[in-house]
């Protein structure tokens, strides 16, 4: 079974994100719609059901698509010999529940499914992973069925490597059903200030310094909505950062622990 639109129980069918020209590969519980003239994933989406998880060993087989030409996903070469990370965009145990969870475990191994993240970044305890790690918890500890949604927002400047475009943002939206009713949250991690030194030494390097700058925000899925050109009317209502209606617009909140995310109206 694939992405499941009706999977939270709402009135209201959750379908994936979408905008024209994009290509949807479907997975083991979760699906990605493929840009393929960035090579990358625009926005994936991945059932999560938190009462039937599964622990499943890892494992490390990555590989290409072959539902797409080579020339339409980043592949291995990305990220040879550099400090570019294959960065998981539906996160690997996310998917891994029920019968079917070792194939959905190795779903998650295709570099569609997958961007490049500063190795830093990807690698240690970043407000980004412990967002995700606090999605996770939530919905093991309280046996809750979420819906997930994590891309890339693309622009036309963002600095070309190795013929792919490398993004400098990434999103997440995460849904739930609440009495009911849907809910939801979208958050931004910016990794601009740490690609530099990938990027202009072009190989990994000895003397590359500490991670720079990254910074994590929750923000209005409005914005996301947006900046991605994707689809999405159901999640921009059920934000519960969302502005009451003729109130100002909502900054963007820096986050640096859970205690700072904004879940109720």
């Amino acid at each position: 079974m694939t992405y499941d639109a009706s999977f939270l129980g709402t009135a209201d069918a959750l379908p994936i994100p979408s905008r024209d020209g994009l290509v949807t590969l479907d997975y083991t519980h979760f699906a990605v719609s493929m840009d393929t003239g960035r090579r990358l994933a625009a926005v994936s989406a991945v059932n999560i059901d938190g009462g039937d998880l599964r622990d499943v060993e890892r494992g490390d087989d990555w590989r290409l698509d072959p539902r797409l030409p080579a020339t339409q996903q980043a592949g291995p070469e990305l990220y040879s010999d550099n400090d570019l990370d294959r960065g998981h965009l539906v996160r690997r145990r996310d998917p891994v529940w029920g019968e079917d969870a070792e194939r959905a475990n190795a779903d998650t191994f295709h570099y569609t499914v997958c961007a490049p993240q500063t190795a830093t970044l990807n690698q240690s305890k970043t407000l980004w992973l412990g967002l995700e790690d606090y999605v996770l918890d939530h919905a093991r500890q309280y046996e809750e069925r979420l819906s997930v949604f994590t891309g890339c927002l693309f622009e036309s400047d963002d600095p070309v490597y190795r013929g792919v475009p490398i993004p400098r943002r990434f999103f997440k939206v995460a849904a739930w059903a609440q009495e009911e009713s849907l809910a939801a949250t979208g958050y931004v991690l910016d990794q601009t200030d740490s690609l530099g030194p990938i990027l202009e030494r072009g190989v990994l390097a000895d003397d590359v310094p500490p991670l720079g700058a990254y910074r994590t925000y929750q923000v209005p899925i409005a914005d996301i909505a947006a900046a991605t050109d994707l689809a999405m009317p159901l999640l921009v209502n059920a934000d519960r950062l969302a502005a009451v209606p003729g109130a100002r617009p909502v900054p963007w909140i820096e986050l640096t622990g859970p205690d700072d995310l904004r879940l109720d109206r």
